[in-house]
């Protein structure tokens, strides 16, 4: 159980009012927190829907999902990273997170590069016309987020899910690090030329595989120069191991939950939120049911005291400066509670409620991921 603070956090933005009734802990109906998400995977959704209109479908919402422009305004989204995750090959073992397909307990097979930048680079072109279009803004430093919330604009920085899109000559680098990307996960569930992942396997530990390749610690090496954040999400216990050893960076792992509670290979053991501890790192709540429960499923039906019940795990494990949201909407079945990007004032007030502060819930909401990007991407 976290301690209460005291204090007020002033809101970031004017588009942000917040309203309180008798300085109590429970908020009025008219409260909106801002946050940012450590994690979407809206992108990819968009790129999934026929061309052209993708962008439309974002600003002028109402073709479903989880996150688009309007209900992101409406839900208090400040910023998140937007993951641009290259699908498996139709036909593959891996679906959506939550499909049976993606739930079998094995690795799918690996994408080719080609592949992989083909539906990368798609992904990035349609974040560069949201920019363009004034939808968003691609933020390349902790400065341009600021910026960005100030002035009521949604700030998005560009995240890689799986780098199967980078060569191992690290060209492929320059150009997204020069489009904007600032955070990789170096793998998704299965492996690639720098490492491999944890498959979605229930009742099992992320020790599963080996660890980077020579490719792979000279890319941890490459995003510490560049100034990119690494995303320990989907990444084995070897893996984990190897960037704990490499990086000058905090540990993160954008959106992971509490092995202890939900035993599933995506979520994180106790040695490695100690290890997250100790480099001042951060973890991302994930909503996904199955990394939430303990049994596993992904079921609508989950209540949101099961993710205050993570929080909590994470708050005592990590540290008030290491918890934050990485929701993997748009990517994977979360609480009907929730629903989508509209329902995220709804775990935190259930985080009032519980007794969390309100300066401990902005933090969890916002100001811990703006102290991470500082620290990381500059």
């Amino acid at each position: 159980m976290p301690r209460l603070r005291a204090g007020v956090t002033p809101p970031v933005g004017d588009v942000y009012c917040i309203s309180w009734q008798n300085n109590s802990t429970k908020a009025d109906s008219h409260m909106t927190i801002p946050f940012f998400d450590g994690h979407n995977d809206t992108v990819l959704r968009l790129l999934e829907l026929a061309a052209p209109g993708q962008e439309a479908a974002f600003v002028e919402g109402g073709r479903g999902g989880h996150i688009d422009l309007p209900r992101a305004k409406t839900g208090g989204m400040a910023g998140g990273f937007f993951a641009m995750f290259p699908p498996p090959l139709k036909g593959s073992l891996a679906g959506t997170v939550g499909t049976a397909a993606s739930s079998n307990g094995q690795l799918p097979p690996e994408l080719a590069v080609a592949d992989a930048q083909a539906s990368t680079n798609g992904m990035a072109s349609i974040l560069l016309r949201l920019e363009r279009m004034g939808a968003l803004a691609l933020c390349r430093s902790a400065a341009e987020v600021r910026a960005a919330i100030g002035q009521g604009t949604l700030a998005a920085i560009m995240h890689i899910e799986g780098a199967e899109a980078i060569d191992t000559e690290f060209r492929a680098l320059d150009v997204l690090y020069a489009a904007g990307l600032r955070s990789i996960g170096i793998t998704w569930s299965r492996a690639n030329a720098f490492g491999t992942g944890v498959p979605f396997r229930h009742n099992a530990d992320p020790d599963i595989g080996p660890g980077l390749s020579d490719a792979g610690k000279e890319l941890v090496r490459q995003c510490n120069r560049l100034g990119v954040m690494i995303d320990l999400s989907h990444l084995n216990a070897a893996g984990f191991r190897d960037v704990a050893d490499i990086s000058t960076h905090p540990l993160v792992a954008t959106h992971s939950n509490v092995h202890a509670i939900c035993p599933h290979a995506r979520n994180l053991v106790d040695w490695q939120l100690a290890a997250i501890r100790e480099s001042g790192g951060m973890v991302g709540l994930n909503f996904a049911t199955g990394f939430l429960r303990p049994d596993g499923k992904f079921v609508a039906d989950t209540p949101i005291e099961l993710m205050v019940r993570h929080m909590d795990a994470l708050v005592e494990a990590v540290g008030e400066d290491g918890v934050a949201l990485g929701s993997d909407f748009d990517g994977a079945m979360v609480p009907a509670e929730i629903g989508d990007v509209t329902g995220v004032q709804k775990l935190l007030q259930a985080l009032l409620d519980k007794g969390y502060g309100e300066e401990l819930v902005r933090k969890i909401a916002l100001g811990n991921w703006l102290s991470m990007i500082e620290r990381t991407i500059g």
